[in-house]
């Protein structure tokens, strides 16, 4: 059970898609609850399935849990937030400006930035004006807000008018023009945030080095911001109690190294672990039950494989080889595995005697750096350089947007440049050209601009059209790189996810925004799957048979291509390995489908 040390007013989950932070939250809520104290769980993450865990249907307004008399919970929809307040900032301009200028506006209003200031707007009442939540002893959000959301609200300059002068169309300072009625109350709560007497960030992890690197750099940025009050919850950590399980001890063995390498910026921060549970924890029952992790870890040894196996990458790299050339693109959030599948890809269309470029963005760059030492004919290795390019992007729209600004503006310019956006659109640049190769081989991209991102500079260009009339100007590969992306025989996306809620659910909405963009994607991938391993340690049993709903939702309604991976148990790393992810079903695989079918009738 995860136990907060000292439990402030305030408590902040935050932690990356999957990791538990849901969970967390709702268990935290439940333990402080049933010690007597009046709790109030709230929750702005736009996945959220706070209904599900805790078996209730939640309203946007406290909601009575059964089982919990004091416990409420509510969820604060983000995406009709966000939608709400982008009405409200576009439509006074609609008949007024270009309508091209319309749709850069809307465009701009409509990426995570303003999801998540929109959110802050809804949760700061109950963050920043203490009469709000005045009935309860704990207020518990589930998802806090990031370190550059928290650095806009803080500059003096997000509260003048420069927003309303800026043009670029690439900003993601359009989402704060219309935050300045309560400045007041979102100063408190940023305040607040800060206050280690009201408030506790609390970092959720899982046992792995990405996931555990992502939340040091998490926290030593909101550390910088002065939110220094924190605490991590490691989720998931499994140990193997017997060795006749290859796949248990070697999951075992991999928490073990994760732990053993944990950054220094989070070591010392006070750590509670939590088991990895056989079960998900969804209801009350669940929920209280994880005080016992003895019975938590134990429960249920049933198994009932998905049948039949979905097929494995090879049937989709088959298809796309047919084509000849084109572009090839993994999305999907961060720790799913993309570079991985991203490079199995290139080298399986090298294998068919294809000249294959596989370029990425992946920082430690340890997989196409091993590739490039072994050598491989006809694949070809490039790295863009996510800092460099966005550092010579930045150089660049503060040598002309930012050259006619006061110190404020270009302050203000400055941490716009600094948001997430600003990476994805100098990284965009840098694809489109890439992109422009796949006329003549395959291209094989790792990491990809979001459908608002791609949709953002496409109505960006478009306002530049329609104030200049001289598209002429524009190099051949940006102009040409949205026509591409959505021709389905030139440009194939595959959405790349882990068999559990968040990540699929997140997956969704991302191939919502591709759809958005009028890009189809062409396939999705369920990476680390326990359905096809021969698994017997009750725990991975148990939740090999938690994967199949999320496995049959994708396979129902979201794609009509789907290949699942099974878990490795070393992460691949050369040519070799590479090769086994992608490699046609073998005898052993068949026999082993026979296994689960004969252990699915038992």
């Amino acid at each position: 059970m995860p136990r907060i040390e000292n439990p402030t007013r305030n408590l902040f989950f935050t932690g990356k898609g999957g990791v538990g932070k849901t969970s967390m939250a709702c268990a935290t809520a439940v333990q402080l609850a049933n010690s007597g104290l009046r709790v109030l769980l709230v929750s702005t993450d736009p996945a959220s399935n706070l209904h599900d865990v805790l078996a209730t249907k939640i309203l946007n307004e406290p909601t009575p849990i059964g089982g919990v008399p004091n416990l409420r919970a509510m969820n604060i929809d983000p995406a009709e937030s966000a939608r709400q307040y982008r009405e409200r900032m576009v439509e006074p301009y609609r008949g007024v400006l270009p309508a091209a200028a319309v749709a850069s506006m809307e465009e701009q209003f409509s990426g995570s930035c303003t999801l998540e200031i929109a959110a802050f707007d809804e949760f700061s009442r109950l963050l920043g004006d203490d009469a709000a939540t005045a009935e309860y002893d704990h207020v518990i959000f589930d998802t806090a807000p990031t370190g550059h959301t928290l650095r806009l609200l803080t500059l003096p300059s997000a509260w003048s008018g420069f927003m309303e002068t800026n043009t670029t169309g690439t900003s993601c300072l359009g989402p704060l023009a219309g935050l300045q009625a309560q400045q007041a109350l979102y100063r408190q709560s940023v305040a607040a945030l800060a206050d280690p007497d009201k408030t506790t960030l609390v970092l959720v992890t899982r046992p792995e080095l990405s996931a555990l690197r992502e939340a040091a750099r998490t926290s030593q940025e909101l550390q910088q911001l002065g939110v220094r009050n924190q605490q991590l919850i490691i989720n998931g950590l499994f140990s193997a109690p017997a060795n006749d399980d290859e796949f248990a001890v070697a999951m075992a063995a991999r928490c073990e190294q994760a732990l053993n390498s944990i950054p220094d910026a989070i070591a010392s921060l006070p750590r509670t672990t939590v088991p990895l549970l056989s079960d998900g924890l969804m209801g009350i029952e669940a929920l209280q039950r994880v005080d016992n992790s003895d019975a938590a870890t134990a429960a249920g040894t049933s198994s009932d494989p998905l049948q039949p196996l979905p097929k494995g990458l090879h049937a989709l790299i088959d298809e796309i080889s047919d084509s000849g050339h084109g572009v090839v693109m993994t999305m999907g959030k961060g720790g799913v595995g993309k570079t991985t599948i991203a490079a199995a890809i290139a080298v399986a269309l090298a294998d068919r005697g294809h000249e294959v470029l596989l370029s990425t963005t992946d920082p430690a760059a340890h997989l196409t750096a091993t590739l490039a030492s072994e050598g491989l004919p006809n694949l070809t290795l490039s790295r863009i350089d996510p800092a460099e390019e966005t550092a010579a992007y930045t150089a660049e729209v503060m040598a002309t947007a930012g050259a006619q600004l006061d110190d404020a503006g270009r302050a203000l310019l400055e941490e716009d440049l600094r948001s997430p956006c600003t990476e994805e659109i100098a990284v965009f640049r840098a694809f489109a050209r890439a992109v422009a190769g796949g006329r003549e081989r395959f291209v094989v991209l790792d990491t990809a601009p979001t459908g608002h991102t791609i949709l953002l500079l496409d109505s960006a260009l478009a306002y530049h059209r329609e104030v200049t009339r001289q598209s002429s100007q524009m190099p051949e590969y940006v102009e040409q790189l949205l026509p591409r992306l959505r021709d389905p025989e030139f440009a194939r996306v595959l959405i790349v996810t882990l068999p559990e809620a968040t990540p699929v659910h997140e997956a969704v909405q991302l191939q919502g925004d591709l759809r958005r963009a009028e890009i189809e994607p062409f396939a999705w991938v369920i990476n680390q799957s326990l359905q096809p391993l021969a698994v017997t340690d009750p725990v991975l049993v148990q939740r090999r048979q938690n994967e199949v709903p999320f496995i049959r939702e994708v396979s129902d309604s979201h794609s009509r291509r789907l290949a699942v991976l099974p878990w490795q148990k070393e992460p691949p790393r050369g040519v070799s390995s590479l090769r086994q992810v992608t490699a046609a079903p073998s005898p052993a695989r068949d026999r082993l489908a026979r296994y689960h079918q004969q252990d699915a009738t038992a």
